[in-house]
């Protein structure tokens, strides 16, 4: 018997074992490269994707020169084309994909969301949500066609507590509902495909800088105020002193695709204020904010 909020996909524990492939997206850092280094450390084969092709380049090298079987494709996960064409580089080179982590995503102003611009609501609209749908519509036939599979969708605590980061934030819920949605679909339709929505909290990564790959169309980065400089710098802070490795967030992965888990998250630290969401939403509310 599984565990609360879990739901067995024959084939799951076996997953993650030599030989299976997987296909990350935002591969060359952060989460995804602890994924990445995971997956190839358990004997699976690895397919990274991301925007940053010098990082990707670093990132594939020293897995292959640790013994891995590794693929890189340069991949804008906003591009519907770029997604198939990484699809089928896959494909391509080992002949199926078993486990695809949609984990591409960017950060992108907190101001006022009437104040934000319409480039910027779009760039990360079309990264952070736009990736996760051109994955699931690009890899879903392939995954389909496997013996078993499983997605996992990179969200973030801030989609499961209330709304907090302006765009950011809103796109992590989305990717919630998404994923929610396409859980049910699949049990219905392929049930030896699993779903996982993984929701992490504070994480050592190169997220806060993520403008850096912004781009031309989105316009220029808007220039912060005050309170947002103090609010990122809190973030950054608090990344660094209390954040996670990503070697431990690929763990709670790992172990979530073997027991089939749907709602990852990384700490309990946030337990509370994901609670008091659910509550507020049965007594009317209004939201309290999630943390001071």
């Amino acid at each position: 018997m599984t565990a609360e909020g879990e739901h067995a996909v024959a084939g799951s524990a076996s997953l993650v074992a030599p030989g299976r492939v997987a296909v990350i997206t935002g591969a060359a850092s952060g989460i995804g490269l602890g994924l990445a280094e995971r997956f190839a450390a358990e004997g699976m084969r690895v397919v990274l994707a991301d925007v940053e092709e010098p990082a990707l380049a670093a990132a594939a090298a020293r897995l292959a020169d640790q013994g891995a079987s590794v693929l890189a494709v340069p991949t804008d996960v906003s591009s519907a084309d770029q997604v198939a064409a990484l699809r089928d580089a896959a494909v391509a080179e080992f002949g199926a994909v078993h486990v695809l982590c949609n984990n591409a995503g960017v950060g992108g102003s907190h101001g006022p969301l009437w104040e934000i611009s319409a480039g910027d609501w779009e760039w990360v609209l079309r990264v952070n949500l736009g990736g996760v749908i051109n994955g699931i519509r690009a890899f879903v036939p392939v995954l389909i066609e496997q013996d078993a599979a499983h997605i996992v969708n990179t969200a973030s605590v801030f989609g499961v507590f209330a709304g907090a980061l302006g765009p950011y934030g809103i796109s992590k819920h989305a990717i919630v509902a998404l994923s929610e949605t396409l859980y049910f679909q699949l049990h219905s339709l392929a049930p030896h495909v699993g779903v996982s929505v993984l929701c992490p909290g504070a994480v050592r990564t190169r997220f806060g800088s993520s403008a850096r790959n912004r781009p031309a169309w989105a316009g220029p980065a808007p220039t912060p105020t005050a309170a947002e400089r103090a609010s990122a710098e809190r973030f950054d802070q608090l990344q660094e002193a209390a954040g996670a490795d990503p070697a431990d967030v690929a763990e709670v992965v790992v172990a979530g695709i073997r027991s089939s888990r749907f709602y990852l998250l990384t700490s309990a630290n946030r337990n509370a204020a994901i609670v008091r969401r659910g509550e507020e939403i049965v007594a009317g509310g209004p939201p309290a904010a999630p943390f001071p």
